[in-house]
């Protein structure tokens, strides 16, 4: 049929259904073993549950058939959206009934050598302008070179490419400089944060709450720097669990750095501020909520299988690799919305602080002690919020610099009050 080529499978009435996978080799499409012959590498293939051949028995009498097709130059580039068709191929996966609702989804998995841009596993209806749509359609970069749609519903299928964000070119010389701060800021961190615990667990004498909420934060901090380390390492391996483990880990400890971020500045309204405690066993309830909050979120986010392996295309040919969040809604609300809360309160809190300190406080230590209320609660982190525009990439430094080196900066804060 000129530029289509199709196969048509059929599974009779009164036999076993099971799962049907097919591909495409020298512009021929092939039946597969599901469970052997499809490790093979193929410039594109697709596997039919056979929950979705059951779907298509009972709408043809007894008989489950699926057809597949593809269709070549029909994915022309829309200048007005700025998309392509990867491959300039879009296809047709047919069974004779309306397949849709799938709790077990089609798979289609599809190959192009160095590959450019964001892909979006799309879908049409088969009637009237090639509309595209992503609903019913999951989009996973499994590397460099393959993308893997998993789709709820039956239709027309076909992989759309826009081009990378134009807003800022952020180059490989940026990137590098970035992730080598970023590197040598969280690794003397660590080493002062190590420090920090060492002295306050020598020490004989009883600490008092705030030095027990710092170390609290130091903890969080030491486990935010080392699993930020250690992610590109972790996802390489391209071992699944391992990439969930170090995931949750460190959207963990940064939750839980954002939380002790709001008990510092709640103690510190508490004591300074009003100068009252009435709340019994105060340090035991704050450091229970500080990491059970963060720990409850985690794990809701886990079992919707939101941690998984990112690929982050950084410029033509170069990629890298991490563990982390793939849903943009999840990631807005649990991430960017905590930190949201956590910055307003935070900020009132400094504000009615630092008022108190230049009233009453001598000049010389008016400096000192305003840089370290706003390192305690986390203020640096806000900077992200001005990520936009002519100010990106200064943003971006301002941000590594400020947050990768918080540690070592907190540890001086330490050491300064100790000897006081």
């Amino acid at each position: 049929m000129g530029d289509i080529i199709g196969i048509l499978q059929i599974q009779a009435e009164n036999t076993k259904t099971e799962d049907a996978c097919y591909s495409i080799e020298q512009n021929m499409i092939y039946i597969l073993d599901c469970q052997s012959d499809l490790n093979t590498e193929f410039d594109w293939s697709v596997t039919i549950s056979s929950e979705a051949f059951d779907q298509s028995r009972l709408g043809n009498n007894g008989t489950a058939f699926a057809g597949v097709l593809r269709f070549k130059n029909m994915g022309k580039k829309d200048e007005i959206k700025n998309y392509t068709v990867l491959n300039n191929e879009v296809y047709g996966i047919m069974m004779g009934a309306n397949i849709s609702n799938l709790t077990n989804n089609i798979e289609i998995f599809f190959k192009q050598k160095d590959l450019f841009g964001e892909p979006s596993c799309s879908s049409w209806d088969g009637k009237g302008n090639l509309d595209w749509t992503t609903s019913g359609c999951e989009t996973e970069l499994i590397n460099n070179n393959t993308i893997k749609c998993s789709c709820s519903h039956l239709t027309f299928f076909a992989v759309l490419m826009f081009p990378p964000e134009e807003k800022v070119n952020i180059t490989a010389a940026y990137v590098a400089s970035l992730s080598l701060i970023s590197y040598i800021g969280c690794g003397i961190s660590m080493f002062f944060h190590t420090v920090a615990l060492f002295m306050h667990f020598l020490r004989k004498a009883k600490s008092n709450q705030a030095t027990k909420i710092l170390m609290n934060m130091f903890v969080a901090l030491f486990l935010l720097n080392l699993s930020f380390l250690t992610n590109e390492s972790v996802a390489n391996t391209e071992v699944m669990s391992a990439c969930i483990f170090i995931a949750l880990l460190m959207h963990y400890s940064m939750l839980t750095t954002f939380t002790w971020f709001f008990i510092q500045a709640l103690h510190m309204y508490l004591w300074l501020i009003r100068k009252t405690m009435t709340i019994t066993n105060y340090m035991r309830k704050i450091t229970l909520f500080g990491w059970m909050f963060p720990a409850a979120i985690v794990i809701a986010v886990a079992s919707l299988g939101e941690y998984k392996a990112v690929i982050i295309n950084e410029t033509p040919g170069k990629t890298t690799h991490m563990c982390w969040i793939t849903n943009p809604l999840i990631y807005y609300i649990v991430n960017i919305g905590y930190y949201a809360f956590v910055f307003i309160f935070t900020t009132g809190i400094f504000i009615t602080m630092v008022t108190n300190i230049v009233k009453n406080s001598p000049y010389k230590k008016q400096l000192m002690i305003v840089l370290s209320v706003f390192l305690l609660f986390g203020l640096t982190w806000a900077v992200a919020f001005f990520s936009y525009g002519p100010m990106v990439i200064p943003s971006y430094y301002i941000f590594t610099v400020l947050n990768s080196f918080q540690g070592f900066v907190l540890f001086l804060y330490y050491y300064h009050i100790q000897k006081s």
